[in-house]
């Protein structure tokens, strides 16, 4: 059964982990070998991602990479960008399904491209839309998707509470929508990767992290801001932030404002975030909104404790009203720098019992649950 992938990326984001490892968890536990999964290479972006996709077949719609030329960084670059991506795919993604006739066809991202060719054009392949967050629909484009929805096999979605916010924009069929969770645990990697010296500059363990693409969506600025409060108490502690984007200079000036040059650090992309985390004090997510959020996920997979903002998407539904974790005002840093003093207060059983229920919790996003779901999906 042969299982095409398409996720035209622009930059490092969860999604490319994720289709990486939807893949994956195929290969590792498909014993019969019923499934064959591709993953389409538009503009030359998997190139970059040699490493982790290795062992993944990949089809080039390309004749010339020209992924480096595309613009990046914002929101109106990143709309010219996904506009080339569909113009210049359009037949020949069309022609590459025709002549393939995969059994099913997964878009992660710029699933405008196969919803319009599925709906113009009388394909065998299945389409299976993957959404991730509430989609930002006009009435034009509500229409579009509304009328293309005939066409769609199966809409997955990875949390609950986008699950709900779909079927209340009645664009898909209520019965084609489907929870679908992230394969984000890759258990071995991620023992493996955990173990892994840091940087010697912050073996004392003593540091709060954040982790993330530095963009609007992620708001490091609160979380520089609540720092910035949470010293005047504790003052020994350093805050690293971990990832690289647009908003750096942006973040870097406020820390410079802010006088923290000597305590908070921006560390860049790394390759390996779980060895950073594992010797955090605790992780803070402070994104406006996520879905469901991976590297919470993660933290509470590595027995982390969490603070995130409560953004009413993935961190609120993960940490349960404060349940696994605590939970602060959405945009708030004076609401943050005081939860994280509540966090330095609990019990050591009030701090256990949360970290317990996080990591529990964690366990439905691992591969094999992933497969499980996705293997039942596809099969009926």
């Amino acid at each position: 059964m042969k299982i095409f992938y398409w996720s035209p990326f622009l930059s490092n984001i969860a999604t490319v982990d994720a289709v990486v490892k939807s893949i994956n968890s195929i290969l590792t536990y498909d014993k019969y070998k019923k499934f064959k999964p591709y993953i389409i290479d538009a503009t030359g972006e998997w190139d970059l991602k040699k490493n982790k996709a290795s062992n993944i077949n990949i089809i080039k719609l390309y004749n010339k990479n020209y992924f480096k030329n595309l613009p990046k960084g914002g929101y109106l670059k990143s709309r010219i960008s996904q506009t080339l991506i569909f113009l210049l795919n359009f037949i020949k993604l069309k022609k590459l399904i025709e002549k393939e006739k995969p059994e099913f066809f997964i878009a992660h991202l710029v699933i405008s491209l196969p919803l319009l060719i599925f709906t113009l054009f009388n394909l065998r392949s299945k389409l299976i839309i993957r959404i991730s967050g509430t989609p930002k629909l006009n009435f034009i484009r509500k229409f579009v998707w509304s009328m293309c929805s005939q066409n769609v096999h199966k809409v997955t979605c990875p949390t609950i509470t986008t699950y709900n916010k779909l079927v209340n924009l009645r664009v898909f069929p209520q019965k084609k929508i489907i929870i679908l969770h992230d394969p984000i645990i890759s258990a071995k990697d991620i023992v493996k990767k955990k173990r892994e010296p840091i940087d010697i500059k912050f073996r004392d363990n003593n540091y709060l992290i954040g982790v993330g693409r530095l963009t609007k969506q992620k708001n490091f600025e609160i979380l520089i801001k609540a720092f910035n409060q949470i010293i005047r108490k504790d003052n020994k502690t350093k805050l690293l932030i971990l990832g690289e984007g647009e908003e750096m200079q942006k973040l870097n000036e406020l820390i410079f404002k802010l006088n923290l040059g000597k305590k908070v650090y921006l560390l860049g992309y790394q390759k390996n975030v779980f060895n950073y985390i594992n010797n955090a004090k605790c992780l803070i997510s402070s994104s406006l909104y996520e879905d469901p959020g991976f590297v919470i996920i993660e933290a509470g997979f590595l027995n982390k404790f969490v603070l995130a903002a409560d953004s009413k998407t993935g961190p609120s539904e993960i940490l349960n009203n404060s349940e696994r974790g605590i939970l602060f005002k959405n945009n708030d840093y004076e609401d943050l720098a005081k939860k994280y003093i509540e966090f330095t207060n609990l019990s050591s059983k009030e701090l256990n019992k949360k970290i317990i229920n996080l990591k529990k919790y964690s366990r439905k996003f691992t591969l094999y649950n992933h497969f499980k779901n996705l293997q039942n999906i596809l099969t009926n």
